[in-house]
């Protein structure tokens, strides 16, 4: 019986062809924007997640409550901060990376680039897993380094005129360095176009002592929310403030990426909320052909009512029928949301050179648009259902 209420919505979408096409574009258009922006969403989500599993879940960071990029207040991640840290039960090594832009120069051209300070010797291994550099020429830094610089991918090709490689110098904020390996390109603009230099050249070359931030190894047999808390409490003490005034951040991992999710989660409701507007709009015109349906069939109704058919039927025909107008409309908008997410991460591939703009369509995704666009069908067919389902058969077929 089922199949044939499928069967009979069929023939009545394709009878009346324009019409019912004209009335899928708006769920088309819903479902598409869905897709695509979901899609792209979930892509940059599962590309930071991942990210953060190869970090792994034992590093917690510390940085100034400004963020990574500032200091806070004129009280700066500096060495005393790291000597506070190292006494704290269950932390197994810290280190601090330092970044600011500089001036640098090359065969007389000019450019602002960023410059990492990047532990070597001692420390070393726990920069590279939090980096997770990888090198597509030449060799890392390493202890006993002075003024060596590794550069980022886009430097061999684009932001200077000419390519810059291996042995060439970089004249750095007026100190020339030369140039020993090359990392691949990591999706992060800084990193890619950036100049990573050996920690303590950095500080001379800043005439510093602070840090960006601070990476803490936990020793494996130690919680690290456990090693966090007692870290915030002893940096509380040695900066003297008090609970929930700290000018310092404190967090896990596995706090830094739902701190990323969160936000990431915010606007993917948000480009949905607006995406639904075009599937409200794709509704409202479902309704409106489904009321002209009734309309145009009453005799038909009337027919079927006179041969026996319930009241329950005639709802479930024209309630089946605005649902396959949204499923149609679902199926379509999906193929058309995959092609629109594929070709925005092609350009960002390709155009704007970044990693980050990846297209991913988990299985709920998919199952969740088609079930969606169908209900959505079915809710916009069921006040003209209802209204087809208690016409009287007499005035039904009266009716001209």
């Amino acid at each position: 019986m089922i199949k044939d209420y499928f069967k009979l919505a069929w023939e009545n979408i394709t009878h009346r062809k324009l019409r019912s096409m004209l009335t899928i574009i708006g769920i088309v258009i819903g479902i598409a924007a869905v897709v695509a922006l979901v899609s792209l969403g979930q892509g940059v989500k599962k590309v930071v997640t991942d990210e953060f599993q190869k970090l792994g879940t034992d590093k917690i960071f510390v940085y100034p409550a400004a963020g990574f990029t500032g200091s806070s207040g004129g009280n700066p991640i500096t060495q005393d901060d790291i000597d506070e840290i190292e006494r704290v039960n269950g932390v197994d090594e810290v280190i601090g990376v330092g970044f600011a832009s500089a001036r640098v120069e090359f065969h007389r051209q000019l450019y602002v680039n960023i410059v990492i300070g990047y532990p070597t010797g001692e420390g070393q291994k726990l920069a590279d897993e939090s980096y997770n550099l990888k090198y597509i020429a030449g060799r890392p830094l390493k202890d006993g380094d002075k003024y060596k610089a590794i550069i980022g991918y886009e430097l061999t090709r684009k932001t200077f005129d000419k390519p810059v490689g291996l042995g060439d110098k970089l004249i750095v904020n007026g100190q020339a360095f030369d140039v020993v390996g090359v990392i691949d390109k990591m999706g992060d603009p800084d990193m890619d176009n950036g100049i990573v230099i050996p920690l303590d050249t950095y500080k001379d070359l800043y005439n510093t002592e602070e840090y960006n931030y601070l990476l803490v190894r936990v020793d494996k047999a130690e919680n690290p929310t456990v090693v966090a808390d007692d870290i915030k409490r002893g940096l509380r003490d040695s900066r003297d403030v008090d609970g929930g005034e700290e000018d310092f951040v404190v967090q896990t991992a596995d706090q830094l990426l739902e701190s990323f999710s969160v936000i990431l989660d915010a606007l993917s409701a948000i480009v949905i909320g607006i995406a639904a507007i075009s599937l409200f709009v794709g509704g409202v015109g479902i309704m409106n052909t489904m009321y002209t349906a009734v309309l145009q069939r009453t005799n038909e109704i009337g027919v079927m009512k006179a041969i026996g058919a319930r009241n329950d039927q005639i709802l479930k025909i024209f309630l089946i029928e605005s649902g396959m107008i949204g499923l149609i409309g679902g199926i379509i908008g999906i193929l058309i949301g995959i092609g629109l997410s594929k070709i925005i991460e092609y350009i960002g591939r390709v155009v704007l050179d970044t990693i980050l703009l990846k297209a991913y369509f988990p299985w709920y995704l998919i199952l969740g648009s088609l079930a969606f666009a169908f209900i959505i069908g079915m809710i916009s067919g069921l006040l003209p259902a209802r209204q087809a389902s208690k016409q009287s058969p007499v005035e039904s077929l009266r009716y001209e």
